[in-house]
């Protein structure tokens, strides 16, 4: 048999991992190791784009109330300040819970963006995925919506965007009229999406005393919805004290009845009369925020009966996200 001719390989250019770029998951990886993108450099990215980030909007002005805004709120807006300024064309940035037709995001005729808070996102860090939809936004062509896209596991975040020194003020709407500068002369389309989502958005007002609680009218009863900033296990343990002592209600006819976890962060949730209004919640939220703290600040252990009450809000936790 004829003696096999040695084979010799050209050398591949070394790559290294910050210059590899992104390309299809069957596609041999750019870094020149002969496999499969998807089974070399394309696994830690894909691990890092899709590993879950518990707290997204963590070191943003008004985390608790951008959770309220994903999670709870349905027509609400904010003036968003960014970093490094407004572009050229661009007169502002404003954050929606939800723009028509789910659109991530939107660029209006007058250049301004809207940047849609409760769609779907497609990595598990929604601050990356909201700021790679903004960053398209801002150059998109005036008068065009933006659609969502998985963003680099490497590309910014909002906290890299966002000045962190912006006011976070959101103004909670009655309907979503502020889609369109002018709703009587809307598409047909946008007018359909309007009318639907008025007819189902819940009354919301947010409470003025007292940071990101948001209360809610139902057909039944009302709701209070509070976001609050610490740590679970703390604050489960405060509330079990005031709850235990009687001392967790909002009022004649309310009762604190659980909590959700959204985002990294606890939301407490009470039921009230349907005949109470968001202003009649007013005083009683701020003096129920002084018992709180106090609670916060105790570190004796639970009594039994703080216990019981603490086990009794456990078993009543919903996680959202």
């Amino acid at each position: 048999m004829a003696k096999k001719r040695p084979q010799t390989k050209a050398k591949r250019p070394q790559i290294t991992d910050g210059e590899v770029p992104v390309v299809g998951a069957r596609e041999p990886c750019p870094c020149g190791s002969g496999r499969r993108y998807k089974a070399c450099h394309g696994r830690a990215a894909s691990h890092a784009a899709t590993e879950l980030v518990h707290r997204p909007f963590e070191g943003l002005p008004g985390e608790c109330d951008w959770v309220a805004l994903r999670e709870l709120v349905p027509a609400a807006t904010v003036a968003l300040t960014l970093k490094d300024g407004l572009p050229e064309g661009v007169p502002s940035v404003t954050l929606a819970t939800v723009l028509p037709m789910a659109w991530p995001a939107l660029r209006r005729d007058d250049g301004s963006v809207l940047l849609g808070l409760q769609n779907d996102t497609s990595s598990g860090d929604i601050s990356r995925d909201l700021a790679g939809t903004l960053q398209r936004a801002l150059e998109a062509a005036p008068g065009t919506p933006v659609q969502g896209r998985r963003a680099p596991a490497d590309s910014p975040r909002l906290q890299d965007l966002l000045d962190p020194d912006g006011a976070f003020e959101p103004e909670v709407h009655s309907g979503f009229e502020f889609w369109v500068p002018d709703a009587e002369n809307a598409t047909p389309e946008v007018a359909a999406s309007l009318e639907r989502a008025n007819a189902a958005a819940i009354p919301t007002v947010k409470l003025q005393g007292v940071d990101a609680a948001y209360w809610c009218e139902t057909p039944e009863k009302n709701h209070l919805r509070w976001v609050m900033p610490h740590p679970e296990e703390q604050l489960l343990d405060a509330l079990a004290r005031l709850h235990a002592a009687g001392r967790s209600s909002l009022g004649e006819g309310t009762r604190l009845v659980g909590s959700f976890r959204a985002h990294g962060l606890t939301v407490p949730v009470w039921d009230l009369p349907s005949g109470v209004g968001a202003e009649d919640v007013e005083k009683p939220a701020a003096e129920f925020a002084e018992r709180l703290a106090n609670a916060l600040a105790m570190d004796t252990p639970l009594t039994p009966e703080e216990r019981r009450a603490r086990g009794g809000l456990t078993n009543r936790q919903v996680t959202l996200s």
